[in-house]
């Protein structure tokens, strides 16, 4: 699924520019290397952008995870103004795919940390990393929709001392996440996401 990207203004950043962090990783279990879940995308008609160029306000095409779980989740999340799972709080992720260059999307849960929205690189527990982390280690900026709301973000990694923090708060939002953390010997990364101006 196609959607457009409604942004007032493009995120500026240099090729090569991207987070620094030490990950194992690889192509997405689902068999695309940058893929929110599933394989990489054909190109759009116009071709995609390299990767670290900037994000293209509503002239680039987006593409919505290929998985039908996630594929779902984002059409609950737009029918319902944000709101797909009452009492979970949910957004929608649009990363550059690292390998593509095309802007894809998925939808997660998240918790609050002061101004940033805090992601968890769960993947089911998997022993890879999801796509979307590793979209954003080669290029932090993100657009981040909140219910109604859309608007650029740029992630990083959380510290240790974050991560032991946040982990508590994350795991009350959605149990879920301790199971997966014993289901795996990989370090599930939490992300900070902060909006950009």
């Amino acid at each position: 699924m196609r959607a457009g990207l409604d942004m007032k203004a493009g995120l500026g950043m240099k090729a090569g520019q991207g987070m620094k962090a030490g990950t194992r990783g690889g192509p997405d279990p689902q068999g695309g290397p940058d893929a929110q879940g599933g394989p990489a995308a054909p190109a759009t008609p116009a071709g995609p952008a390299a990767p670290g160029a900037p994000f293209a306000p509503s002239r680039e095409p987006v593409l919505d995870s290929p998985a039908p779980w996630v594929a779902e989740h984002i059409r609950r999340f737009e029918e319902t103004g944000g709101v797909p799972r009452p009492g979970v709080d949910d957004l929608l992720l649009t990363t550059r795919g690292r390998t593509s260059g095309v802007l894809r999307r998925t939808a997660l849960a998240y918790v609050r940390d002061g101004g940033a929205y805090v992601l968890t690189a769960s993947n089911g527990g998997s022993d890879r990393h999801p796509a979307w982390y590793l979209n954003l280690l080669a290029d932090p900026r993100a657009v981040l929709q909140v219910g109604r709301s859309t608007f650029p973000a740029t992630a990083r990694p959380a510290t240790a001392a974050e991560a032991a923090r946040l982990w508590p708060r994350v795991v009350a939002s959605m149990p879920s996440y301790a199971a997966y953390r014993t289901a795996t010997t990989r370090e599930i990364p939490l992300l900070l996401l902060t909006p950009s101006s």
